[in-house]
């Protein structure tokens, strides 16, 4: 059924492009009035009823003008993550659950002229020279892009949608993630220019965190966001800078690297760096970044703790520079301020675990000041985990920069 579907979209779509004067610059509405013509004159040959019309104009319109058979799941607002493995395996993530779709894009061409459009309109290139890729779509979802010979089912792609308005504060709190308390205390630290690292696992939502916190950050000041895929979201700052990596070209120069937009930026007169993510040697950067006068900056990284973000900057500073561990972990001291770990829990949901101080470097190790941890109380009976952060005894160590901020020291 879904090959003859296939067929016959990709029959009207011959017809329709047969017909449009490609020599001019034509609307949506232009192609969509082509492709009803052409669908009325195959009515009339055969029978089709209005939901028939109505999949086939979708599908003929979304071939031509968006994403094939992925438009739809892209549009969906429920619809959270897209899996491509090759063109007849396409899975979504829906509601924290994974379903297979019964949708396929016929084959392995298709399914890359889809690719192309969607890497060529981010001046991306990808091959079988180059066949990893990142990306985004215009609605800021990220991309990643596998060909063959290195995947072996075909094509694969992975779209993670992120919602069109950035999650806000209240939405984290109504999502249980955090408790307003938390909330209030985070607001305060972002004002004060607190250095904020964001950790987790894949999929704990660490970029949707960072979102959120960026709302806190007051208008009036200068922002230079710098990332692999342009996924941020800050809304409200006006004077604010958006930096994009660029990879090689085929003859591979013209690379950008994050390492290259954060020695940037920093003659860029910002007040604050946010860098979308730190994956390797641009850890070093972002750290003198902190050390030299640009408080208030923000990161995410990939760990499953708040000691394991430590471990996986010391390695990453490590990766670009042979400096003494030493000298990487008094920088790490001495640069971030505050650790937020988040987790993706066994009941799908995304928690706030545990935010921790950074009180400095003694005793060859880096020493962190829990304050708020998260406490599970159990199971509802829909088997959703009952809990949330709560506030450890100890008290914060360094508040200096609440006071230089004129801000109330106290959680």
């Amino acid at each position: 059924m879904i090959e003859k579907m296939n067929d016959y979209i990709a029959n009207i779509r011959q017809l329709v492009s047969d017909r449009l004067d490609m020599t001019r610059e034509l609307s949506d509405d232009d192609v969509r009035e082509m492709i009803s013509q052409v669908i009325a004159e195959k009515s009339a040959e055969k029978y089709l009823s209005l939901s028939e019309k109505k999949a086939i104009m979708d599908g003929v319109f979304n071939s031509m003008r968006g994403l094939g058979v992925l438009q739809p799941l892209v549009d969906d607002p429920s619809v959270t993550e897209i899996m491509i493995n090759g063109p007849d395996d396409i899975f979504i993530e829906q509601n924290g659950k994974l379903f297979k779709k019964n949708i396929s894009f016929g084959s392995n061409e298709k399914l890359e002229n889809v690719i192309q459009s969607i890497v060529s309109k981010v001046n991306r290139t990808v091959n079988e020279s180059t066949p990893i890729v990142d990306a985004r779509l215009k609605d800021g979802s990220r991309v990643n892009v596998v060909l063959p010979p290195i995947a072996l089912n075909g094509p694969t792609v992975t779209i993670r949608k992120f919602p069109e308005d950035p999650m806000t504060v209240q939405q984290l709190i109504a999502y249980k993630s955090i408790t307003p308390e938390v909330a209030e205390f985070l607001k305060r630290l972002v004002i004060a220019k607190y250095n904020i690292f964001i950790s987790g696992g894949t999929g704990s939502g660490k970029t949707t965190f960072l979102n959120a916190l960026s709302n806190f950050i007051p208008h009036d000041e200068r922002v230079i966001t710098i990332e692999d895929s342009a996924e941020l979201q800050i809304r409200g700052v006006d004077n604010l800078v958006r930096m994009e990596t660029r990879n090689a070209n085929m003859e591979g120069k013209g690379e950008i690297t994050i390492r290259d937009l954060i020695k940037s930026s920093l003659r860029m007169r910002p007040e604050r760096i946010v860098v979308g993510e730190v994956r390797g040697a641009e850890a070093l950067d972002m750290l003198q970044a902190m050390n030299t006068g640009h408080d208030g900056s923000l990161s995410t990284g990939h760990a499953n703790s708040t000691h394991d973000i430590l471990s996986r900057l010391e390695t990453m500073v490590l990766t670009g520079a042979q400096i003494p561990l030493e000298a990487i972990r008094q920088q790490i001291a001495s640069a971030v301020d505050i650790i937020i770990q988040l987790s993706r829990l066994r009941d799908k949901s995304r928690r706030t675990m545990e935010i921790c101080e950074v009180t400095g470097y003694e005793d060859g190790e880096i020493k962190l000041n829990p304050l708020f941890k998260f406490v599970e109380r159990g199971e509802d009976e829909n088997k959703k985990i009952i809990g949330g952060l709560e506030r450890t005894e100890n008290p914060m160590i360094h508040t200096e920069k609440f006071s230089a901020a004129g801000i109330k020291a106290g959680i």
